[in-house]
């Protein structure tokens, strides 16, 4: 029986869709190796890469046992994953360690962990598990406030980590999931009409009376979205060198470890937050597009995954899944081309981050365990094996 059950799990796993992101894995790390190989003060050219392939491996071995285990189990665990949520949030105000400013990592010794990213994995499933019990078309407005008040915790302790991008990423997984369920567009409505408020909150109102919410430099990133030319030596500066490094590469690029922005250092996090420049340099148009290409044929396995799920929270986890690294995916490369302001979100399974890495390759797992019970459920023999067991 258990002989069985591997090989139908074996014989149902979605293959392609693993490749397509263990390409986008490898195509990340040649970038991440592009951009930092000759920087001489890392220990050696490798250094991050080595990192990046440990998080990737690490990621990898845990989408074999996910993706085995019955995923409609883990609705059963929603106030527990979301206690744990809250609590390694809480751990970084604690033990945390500070880096640029921020207060988001905890230093395990072996490497730091960011708790933020793996709470976006989490409250994909805390949100699918109460929004797959609650009736559809009743007590809808009941239904959009209690989502909403998940999800105000832990994106209040990670903005003021601070974290803008995460907690951002967070705000939008909730609307989508909202979406998915299918509440009215007038909560949507509603929803947009708080958010501007709360923004002229935050940036107008709270600082005439000496409350700053936002820290310095999240407000001058903010206000260099709205306006380009604003301090291009400050705060606009990353967003200039990022112009002016996919502008460069044209069509073919200037060729691997030949781009001047990156190679001689103009262009600051270029191994994170824009990485997608050094491929716009080096690659051109026709490097971005096949990294797209590939992002392009993981969501169109997601989305299959989505509408193939046995339960409404199957579907819900593998939308949020999908929501999660779109996202990520259009915020990051918004940014860096200055058609989103400049938050700090990864470029999913390419920017450097141990993390992110991990968080993304549990996503993917989780959307490799609905594809492997869908199908399984439909499979006429091992419907005979759970009888004749």
């Amino acid at each position: 029986m258990i002989a069985l059950d591997l090989r139908l799990h074996l014989r149902h796993f979605d293959y392609a869709l693993l490749a397509a992101v263990l390409a986008v894995v490898v195509y990340g790390m040649v970038l991440i190796y592009s951009a930092t190989h000759a920087d001489p003060q890392l220990p050696g050219p490798y250094y991050y890469v080595k990192i990046q392939a440990a998080a990737a491996v690490l990621g990898l071995l845990l989408i074999v046992p996910l993706a085995f285990i019955d995923y409609r189990g883990l609705r059963n665990y929603r106030t527990p994953i979301y206690v744990g949520v809250l609590l390694l949030t809480l751990l970084v105000y604690i033990v945390g360690s500070t880096a640029q400013g921020s207060q988001r990592w905890i230093d395990l010794g072996v490497f730091n962990l960011q708790p933020s990213e793996l709470t976006k994995v989490g409250m994909v499933l805390v949100l699918a598990s109460y929004l797959a019990g609650r009736p559809r078309g009743e007590m809808e407005v009941q239904t959009t406030l209690v989502t909403l008040a998940y999800t105000s915790l832990p994106l209040l302790l990670i903005f003021f980590e601070p974290d803008f991008g995460s907690a951002l990423v967070l705000l939008a997984l909730a609307v989508a999931m909202l979406f998915l369920y299918g509440v009215r567009w007038t909560h949507f409505a509603a929803m947009g009409v708080a958010l501007v408020g709360a923004l002229l909150l935050v940036l107008k109102v709270l600082p005439v009376v000496g409350l700053q919410l936002m820290k310095p430099y999240q407000v001058d990133r903010l206000l260099v979205f709205l306006h380009p030319d604003h301090d291009p030596t400050g705060a606009g500066y990353n967003l200039m060198q990022s112009k002016i490094a996919i502008g460069s590469g044209m069509l073919t690029g200037k060729g691997l470890y030949q781009g001047t922005q990156a190679q001689l250092n103009f262009l600051p996090e270029h191994h994170t937050d824009f990485v997608f420049s050094v491929l716009g340099e080096e690659l051109g148009f026709i490097g971005a597009m096949v990294l797209f290409a590939l992002f392009v044929f993981i969501v169109w396995r997601g989305i299959r995954i989505m509408l193939m799920a046995d339960s409404l929270f199957g579907s819900l986890v593998a939308g949020g899944v999908l929501s999660m690294l779109l996202f990520q995916f259009f915020v990051n490369i918004g940014m860096t081309i200055g058609i989103m302001p400049v938050t700090g979100i990864t470029l999913p399974f390419v920017s450097y981050g141990g993390s992110s890495m991990v968080a993304n390759l549990l996503g993917i797992g989780l959307l490799e365990s609905i594809h492997v019970r869908s199908r399984m459920i439909g499979d006429r023999r091992y419907r005979r094996a759970r009888i004749t067991a």
